[in-house]
């Protein structure tokens, strides 16, 4: 019988598999943030030093209220594409989390992120117990917009002055899902 050795992921697609993050995953994290900064400005900071990645993948590995996921390219050796956060994870009878996520640059507009999400959402509605999925966008972030409105979330709100971003409060517009919209799978 051949030996078939373990997956690294999670969940994979046909392109991409997603994992946790892991304090291994600094130097390339941050090395893909610095490349991405142009893409990801003025929507998102993720951390681009050893020591602020460190920080963040610690809240994303320790704190049991969030949960980050790697999405990773199969036919690129497993490199980053991009990374999508699960943030304020309530359980009881709320059973919900809000979302949050960056593709890399390198990765950018070649669908990698709209499977990665599909396999987040998939894992947390499955493994996780999640009923519940948000997504909150700056009503300007026509990229963002498009991945929530192609992975199914639909349209619930506008949230004035939601988020501190970038030195001022930001307005949002909130997407959501829940497991009856997605369905079987």
């Amino acid at each position: 019988m051949p030996h078939h050795p373990a997956s690294p992921y999670l969940a994979e697609g046909p392109r991409v598999g997603i994992r946790h993050f892991t304090y291994e995953d600094g130097a390339e994290f941050t090395a893909r943030a610095r490349e991405s900064r142009e893409l990801h400005r003025p929507w998102l900071f993720p951390p681009d030093t050893a020591a602020a990645y460190t920080a963040y993948a610690g809240r994303l590995i320790e704190d049991r209220t969030k949960a980050g996921f790697l999405v990773c390219a199969k036919d690129d050796g497993g490199a980053l594409a991009g990374y999508i956060n699960i943030n304020n994870i309530v359980q009881g009878a709320f059973c919900s989390g809000a979302l949050g996520y960056g593709a890399f640059a390198h990765a950018a507009g070649r669908g990698l992120m709209r499977e990665g999400l599909d396999l987040v959402v998939d894992h947390a509605f499955g493994m996780m117990g999640l009923h519940r999925l948000e997504i909150n966008v700056q009503p300007g972030n026509a990229a963002s917009i498009g991945l929530a409105r192609a992975c199914g979330f639909r349209l619930e709100g506008y949230s004035p002055d939601m988020l501190f971003i970038d030195g001022a409060w930001r307005d949002h517009e909130r997407w959501a899902i829940t497991t009856e919209m997605r369905g079987p799978r």
